[in-house]
């Protein structure tokens, strides 16, 4: 059964910082390329950030340059370093998993953690 658990959200002041987690069981981790989306209240779900198990990285436009995806295969775990947040970054932040071949959709799903930016 695969599980994917996210940690680490919560409320931080305009620019501040949270790191997220998210620990993946029951796949082979390093064959997966893994994700992280967002989605904020009446809006749809968006990709913010994307690491191929070679370790290639991809980020939305609107997130380059304060936030940093990174991933420790040992521990089956996959990070978000989100720096210089903004208001505008309040979300539910999922993480994502699909194997890494090309055409592949994203399969598997966490629950989703809450951060919240604000004053």
């Amino acid at each position: 059964q695969v599980q994917l658990v996210e940690s680490g959200g919560g409320l931080v002041q305009p620019g501040g910082s949270l790191r997220l987690s998210c620990a993946a069981s029951g796949i082979t981790f390093s064959f997966y390329t893994m994700g992280w989306y967002r989605q904020a209240p009446g809006k749809q779900r968006e990709l913010v950030a994307g690491i191929g198990s070679g370790r290639m990285t991809n980020y939305a436009d609107s997130v380059k340059g304060r936030f940093t995806i990174s991933r420790d295969n040992a521990k089956n775990t996959v990070y978000l370093q989100m720096n210089s947040l903004k208001p505008e970054d309040t979300a539910v932040y999922y993480c994502a998993a699909r194997l890494g071949i090309p055409g592949t959709q994203y399969e598997h799903w966490g629950q989703g953690t809450q951060v919240t930016v604000s004053s």
